[in-house]
Parts: C-alpha cells; structure tokens; sequence
C-alpha cells in the first residue's frame, strides 16, 4: 500500500466548506449551525433480515435499511452472488451484475408465461410509440437486431454441424 499524501491541504478548493463564517448559501439557506453537527445523530434501528442480503465486501456490516423485495435467485442470482465476492473497482463486480440484470428480464419473462401471462412485448418496450414517432431509428434498430440474431444462430449452427 501507498503513503497517503498529507499534502491535500494545498489542493484548490478544499475545505472550503469547513469554516461555518464562509457558508456559499448563506443568503438562500437559513443557518442554524446544526448543518456541523450532522454526523450527531441516533442510528435507525436495525432491519430485520428475512430474505439474502448482497453486500458490498467494502462495508463491514449490513446496512440499517435495505430492500427485500427481489431476493437474489435462479442463474441471474448466482451471477450476482459472484459479483460480490470482488471489490466494487472492480469490473468482476459491476459486469456481471449489468449482465444479470438482462438475465433477470429474460427469467422473469419465462416465470411470466409458465405462469400463463404472456406479456405484450410491443407495448411493454414502446415499440408502438417508437414506431409512431421514430419510425426510421426503429427500423435500423429491429435491422441492426435481426443481424446479430442471424449471426449468432449462424455461428451456433456452424458449431453444431462441425462437431
């Protein structure tokens, strides 16, 4: 690990929110000098935790609040479980969660239907709206899809038929 420098001081700008006599708001805000005190506070009281909870290996302890709505599960949740065991500087952390997330869709799309609700897709991304009013990016973008569908199948079936 590196030496932190303690040569922050003489970078521009800092601290210039420290001194209480030198407040930029001062003639909007209404200073009562508590806006010093802020880190004085009563803690909330602890969620309790019913369902898995991912948290970043940076923090030491769960946060007070957190949403337990989506648990992580199925295969964008095993994704997810691998992203958190890395560093949030890393990529290993924040490419697989932006890739679970799409596999999320796809899975809550398949609960969907085996569910018997057969989403309508048109309306649900805006196709109908997109055509109506940018009818020339919505083409490019459905041509643009059909070709990296055709490649993809294209290359699947080539390593299907070379084995």
């Amino acid at each position: 690990m590196e030496p932190i420098n303690d040569d922050y001081k003489n970078i521009p700008g800092w601290g210039m929110d420290a001194d209480p006599e030198n407040e930029p708001t001062y003639p909007i805000k209404n200073y009562t000098g508590d806006d010093h005190n802020r880190i004085n506070y009563e803690r909330s009281p602890q969620q309790l935790q019913t369902v898995e909870i991912l948290k970043s290996i940076e923090r030491p302890s769960l946060s007070v609040v957190f949403g337990t709505t989506v648990p992580p599960s199925g295969l964008s949740g095993m994704i997810r479980r691998y992203a958190f065991k890395h560093s949030e500087d890393r990529y290993r952390h924040w490419l697989p969660l932006i890739m679970a997330d799409r596999i999320n869709v796809c899975e809550g799309v398949i609960s969907d239907v085996l569910h018997g609700h057969f989403p309508n897709m048109i309306k649900e991304r805006g196709w109908a709206v997109e055509w109506k009013y940018n009818r020339a990016r919505f083409v490019k973008k459905i041509g643009i899809a059909t070709l990296i569908a055709a490649g993809v199948a294209a290359l699947v079936c080539k390593t299907v038929n070379d084995r």
